[in-house]
């Protein structure tokens, strides 16, 4: 197996997956509306990315700005029609207002997931205990990869943090068995010291488009993280 790391990029339409998979995206989280820290894409978007490009995609299933779950019932039923489009992955992550897992909010959208593979986004990174939330989740089914950047402030702040639990992991801890992918700030000055700590998955949604998020992804910005990677 090799020790190539997994780059997943942020994409908002066709446009953006095009070019990052071209770029060499290993993986592409497919979200709306970034005022908002990504919601769900329509069924309509997914479906044309789907058709666009061959590589995997994870779905943002997160129907509200915050972290709590809303109507869970409507996130429930976006897995559902998504599912029904061909989505196989997806990305989740519910709090209550103590910053504790909103564990019932997890269980019934997995449940509609029927086994799929999901990441737990960077509602980690507002958690009360990071630890008890990561111990409470282990039990859900598909969990495989958290996205965090180990601070709600950034990769900057949260380094301390990621090499932590990148050693919980290696030790096996419980509540440590899912992937660790760095995100929030991410920038190339930081793959080397978390490279040396173990880490083998990143994401970038800004750093994909030099020119903000009005512009498009650039593929030679993705391609510079690849080499980055290699």
């Amino acid at each position: 197996m090799s020790n190539r790391a997994l780059l997943e990029v942020i994409a908002l339409d066709v446009e953006d997956a095009v070019a990052a998979q071209a770029g060499g995206a290993d993986r592409l989280e497919l979200v709306t509306d970034m005022a908002a820290d990504g919601l769900t894409p329509s069924r309509e978007t997914f479906a044309a990315i789907r058709a666009a490009v061959d590589i995997p995609l994870r779905v943002m299933l997160r129907k509200a700005d915050g972290f709590a779950a809303g109507d869970v019932s409507v996130v429930v039923e976006a897995a559902r029609e998504l599912r029904a489009e061909g989505a196989r992955e997806f990305v989740l992550g519910f709090l209550n207002p103590d910053g504790s897992p909103d564990l019932a909010a997890a269980r019934a959208v997995v449940a509609e997931l029927e086994g799929c593979r999901w990441t737990f986004h960077r509602a980690i990174d507002r958690a009360a205990d990071r630890d008890g939330l990561r111990k409470a989740l282990a039990e859900l089914p598909g969990l495989d990869t958290y996205l965090t950047a180990g601070s709600a402030a950034g990769v900057e702040e949260g380094l301390p943090v990621l090499r932590a639990e990148a050693g919980a992991a290696r030790r096996g801890e419980p509540g440590y068995g899912a992937r660790i992918m760095v995100g929030g700030g991410l920038a190339l000055s930081h793959l080397p010291v978390l490279r040396e700590a173990g880490i083998d998955a990143f994401h970038i949604g800004g750093a994909a488009r030099p020119s903000g998020w009005g512009r498009p992804v650039s593929a030679a910005a993705v391609a510079e993280w690849r080499a980055a990677l290699a």
